[in-house]
């Protein structure tokens, strides 16, 4: 498949290599499907996620589950009503006499607001001037007394004017809207109409765009995600690769053996996706359908339910009265998941029984390995977070990265957030995401590989992984990241250093334990 896609010229895509417009690039998901005929013989599917060159028919590709290009579908149908709707709105919100009186509103209220300001402004004046003429007056004098209630009158009449203007403006005013809210019921029923259309054309999809499993039994994405965390399809849910490839499979009786799916072409601005490396089905939007399409097929046990800490010991390297310092084994999970309870946390809770409190300070992610702190006490881990979150304490990292890291060191200021249709995967995102800050320093470059210490200054999840792997990080993954990079062995990320004060004595104390790697 890697090699059609290399030399075919049947379509034209930008997957923005060398040559194409990289600002409107867009890199595409490809799965592959090996299946096996009634026959016996063994042959492959191919798909590609969403649309391919506009299209979503091409001869070597299986077609789409709902085609949304359909000319005579009901989506194209209702897609052109929602255009005229569009047009419609435009004509309406482009009328040239709704603009004039937008703009007679926008001239009105600027020149009301002017001409009460320097009224304001003339009546502070005056009330000035009347302060000091009150104060030379003698109210024995006759003649003072009647000035003195000129002066009243005349501070009456100046709000009573002050009113009167406010008055005419909004008189004014009211009398515009009158004539632009004439506009505006027009605009928002068009935008009513065309949000009542879109939701029912939305639901129409979710009724009819239907998937086949191993058993022959058909369920629509309203059915499988009416059970799902959330209940609402995303976006693009069922425009994937693999479930394209199980339905045509089980559609013809072909029996699924085996599948990849691989990323072609450059990776989206906030992902981490590399040209030709091989990644899972989505979690957001394939999880759930490739729930019910797997149903009945003999599968391989599902990873996410296998302990990873299955047979590794955890290591104690220091404890007293108030604290436990641990070293984490690579693949071990810091607090118990979802279904997976072993985990530090649980290890430390059957080993302290005693302890009380919430015990681990801080978490390392299941794949990194090195020191992780617990306390024995509510007190002890109280002063501890505090430390954490006030940025007192040290930490270092080592890490082996998958290239040439060229400069010496420097920082990495990148926003995180998670990847809501691909948890636990997070992304960059300046809109959204959390400040992400990482400082680097090189520590050997050897074997197209470089050894770097890193010192996070925050603490985002995944963040050294992604900060390394990103095009605008130091776009070398560390080796052995099966997120964002290659898989190997194991993570190459190791929570080397640690230095904070200890809760009770108030003594710095520092912990370094080297990486296996």
């Amino acid at each position: 498949m890697k090699a059609y896609l290399e030399n075919q010229n049947e379509w034209t895509h930008n997957f923005g290599f060398e040559g194409q417009d990289k600002a409107t690039a867009i890199g595409k998901m490809f799965g592959v499907l090996v299946v096996r005929h009634s026959s016996g013989q063994l042959g492959y599917l191919a798909a590609f996620s969403g649309k391919l060159a506009e299209s979503n028919h091409f001869e070597l590709f299986v077609p789409p589950v709902f085609d949304t290009l359909a000319e005579e579908g009901f989506y194209k149908q209702g897609e052109a009503l929602n255009n005229e709707t569009n047009a419609q709105l435009e004509t309406a919100e482009n009328h040239p006499t709704y603009l004039a009186l937008l703009q007679e509103k926008s001239r009105l209220i600027a020149t009301s607001n002017t001409k009460i300001e320097e009224l304001k402004v003339a009546i502070k004046q005056s009330k000035k001037q009347r302060k000091a003429q009150r104060e030379t007056l003698d109210l024995s004098n006759e003649k003072d007394q009647e000035t003195l209630e000129f002066l009243r009158k005349e501070s009456i009449k100046e709000q009573y004017t002050l009113k009167d203007v406010k008055f005419e403006a909004d008189i004014s005013l009211k009398a515009l809207m009158d004539k632009i809210a004439i506009y505006e019921r027009h605009i928002q029923a068009l935008k009513e109409e065309r949000k009542t259309r879109s939701s029912g054309l939305q639901q129409q999809i979710f009724t009819q765009y239907s998937f086949l499993n191993a058993r022959n039994e058909l369920k629509s994405l309203g059915e499988i995600f009416s059970n799902a965390s959330f209940s609402t399809p995303p976006a693009g849910a069922g425009e994937c690769a693999a479930p394209k490839l199980f339905h045509y499979a089980f559609t013809h009786n072909l029996q699924p053996i085996t599948m990849a799916e691989f990323w072609w072409g450059q990776s989206p601005k906030g992902e981490v996706r590399v040209h030709g490396h091989y990644y899972p089905a989505c979690r957001g939007k394939c999880e759930p359908i490739l729930g019910h399409m797997l149903t009945g097929l003999v599968i391989e046990s599902n990873p996410m339910l296998i302990n990873p800490a299955e047979g590794k010991s955890l290591s104690i390297v220091f404890e007293d009265e108030s604290i436990i310092v641990v070293n984490k084994p690579a693949e071990f999970l810091s607090v118990p998941g979802k279904s997976i309870d072993d985990s530090v946390y649980s290890r430390i809770r059957d080993l302290y029984p005693d302890a009380d409190g919430p015990l681990l300070v801080h978490r390392l992610d299941m794949s990194t390995s090195g020191i992780l702190l617990a306390a024995k006490n509510r007190e002890a881990h109280r002063k501890l977070q505090d430390q954490f979150i006030r940025r007192k304490v040290s930490k270092r990292y080592v890490a082996l990265l998958d290239g040439i890291v060229e400069k010496d060191e420097g920082s990495i200021d990148l926003p995180l957030r998670v990847d809501l249709d691909d948890r636990p995967r997070q992304m960059v995102c300046n809109t959204y995401g959390k400040s992400a800050r990482t400082n680097y320093t090189v520590i050997e470059r050897t074997n197209g590989k470089t050894r770097v210490y890193f010192h996070p200054v925050t603490g985002r999840t995944h963040q050294l992984r992604v900060h390394s792997a990103h095009t605008l990080g130091l776009n070398c993954p560390i080796v052995g990241d099966d997120l964002y990079g290659l898989r190997g062995k194991r993570l190459c990320l190791h929570a080397e250093s640690l230095t904070f004060k200890h809760p009770k004595s108030g003594e710095m104390m520092t912990f370094q334990i080297d990486p296996e790697f």
